[in-house]
């Protein structure tokens, strides 16, 4: 027995698999009521109520991936020669990624395109080509009104709508081949074209936080218990108790709320309090909310929640949803986007979205970051000023290092030679005597006087 069927089987509403019940039937997931013809077992098939029926939670969940994944451009990369990478400005994929059509930005189509397959766990986009055969134009279509088709031959069509420009341009009921729509799902546990919501493993958890906050709401408008109750030692007729609650009603109940109720006879009024069970209802939405985050995979942190493991950083936050659920989605994109256009044929290039954008906010830190790769010399200074919107500097596009930097190879040679013998002394001569010197002298002038007269 499923998950979903034990939570029905506990509230009554579990019926045979396929049986077929009459509506209405009330939801206990949405809070809502099935039209009437339609199944009770309506997750077997296909029928989309979860849709409708989510919570803030599942909201915030849905609007953390979309609005994140709208704020990472992507870029197509092609490897070079050198072993290096560099950006390619002029293709089609290009082209698509700075504008899908001509009613949508890039960062429409996606934040749409990701909360419909959050929502739905499916999201369809129609591929308009041009003579060349490359894609042109993507159009979002409704996921709610799109479906997969295995023809007899095994060719693989889908049943496109919900799109009211696409229909009034290209018709409407549209059957396209395969190769012509972008299909993004999640996991296909039923069949391999068809994606399932993380919703449906949150059902139960959507129903009790639901539930809680039902109860907690009708609370509040006194709807479950009364606020206050009247208290008096005397004996009140049935016409004494209707005129006092009537004009107890009518000074604190509805416009008048707040008002200050005047009591006579010994009457007394006191307040009633909430009970455990109601102060547990926090406690109820918190599990709620947390389980449903789980099934999403983000981090409670991401909504600004302090519980939990802290970061000591924006930068250590975005690493870990990025290492999870986060960065999973953009792979799961950018390989749906890559075989459209055909880059798994070609090894050498690529589509990558750039998350260094959600570190925008993050100064100190990208700051940082480069000031330690340009010291380690992994970057050159005109790399990391291109980040800041910065110009080039001149002999900036080469990695610098610092002159006490050297090798391990080059250090062990320095080590094993033996150290250099320093060179002798020079002599200096010493200073002359003056009376030496004259004597010499007198003496050399003596000889050559003698050799002159022979």
């Amino acid at each position: 027995m499923g998950l979903l069927d034990r939570a029905l089987t506990a509230i009554g509403l579990r019926h045979t698999e396929g049986e077929y019940r009459e509506g209405p039937y009330y939801l206990p997931v949405t809070g809502g009521w099935l039209p009437e013809g339609s199944a009770i077992n309506w997750w077997q098939t296909g029928a989309d109520v979860l849709s409708g029926g989510q919570s803030s939670m599942v909201q915030a969940c849905v609007s953390a991936y979309a609005e994140t994944v709208a704020m990472c451009p992507g870029n197509h990369w092609a490897w070079t020669a050198e072993g290096g990478r560099k950006r390619v400005t002029n293709s089609a994929l290009v082209r698509i990624l700075k504008r899908p059509n001509d009613y949508l930005s890039i960062s429409d189509f996606l934040m749409n395109a990701v909360g419909q397959l959050y929502r739905e766990g499916n999201a369809y986009a129609l591929i308009i080509r041009n003579n060349r055969y490359e894609p042109t134009e993507l159009h979002l279509m409704d996921s709610r009104r799109c479906a997969a088709q295995l023809a007899v031959t095994g060719a693989i069509f889908y049943h496109l709508g919900g799109n009211p420009i696409v229909e009034a341009r290209y018709g409407t009921h549209m059957i396209v081949p395969a190769r012509d729509v972008l299909h993004l799902r999640l996991q296909t546990p039923r069949h391999p074209l068809v994606g399932e919501t993380p919703l449906v493993a949150a059902a139960l958890e959507l129903a009790a936080g639901n539930a809680a906050l039902q109860q907690q709401v009708n609370f509040f408008l006194n709807q479950s218990r009364p606020s206050f109750i009247l208290t008096s030692d005397q004996v009140l007729t049935r016409e004494q108790t209707l005129m006092l609650r009537e004009s107890w009603n009518e000074q604190a109940k509805g416009l008048n709320r707040g008002g200050t109720p005047i009591l006579s006879a010994g009457l007394k009024a006191q307040a009633i309090g909430t009970t455990n069970d109601d102060s547990q209802l926090t406690d109820i939405l918190k599990l709620s909310d947390e389980a449903i985050a789980r099934v999403f995979r983000v981090p409670m942190q991401v909504f600004g929640s302090s519980e939990g493991t802290p970061y000591a950083s924006t930068e250590a936050l975005m690493q870990s949803w990025r290492a999870g659920g986060l960065g999973f989605l953009l792979n799961h994109i950018e390989e749906a986007i890559g075989n459209l256009f055909k880059l798994s044929g070609q090894p050498d290039e690529y589509l990558e979205f750039d998350t260094s954008a959600l570190l925008r906010s993050a100064f100190k830190e990208r700051v940082e970051g480069w000031v330690n790769g340009v010291r380690g010399g992994v970057f050159d200074r005109n790399a990391a000023r291109a980040d800041f919107e910065m110009a080039p500097v001149k002999y900036g596009d080469e990695p610098w290092v610092q002159q006490q930097d050297i090798p391990l190879s080059v250090a062990g040679e320095v080590a094993s030679k033996p150290a250099p013998v320093p060179p002798p002394a020079p002599v200096e001569d010493p200073e002359p005597d003056p009376e030496q010197e004259r004597a010499m002298v007198a003496l050399y002038e003596k000889d050559l006087r003698e050799a002159l007269s022979a």
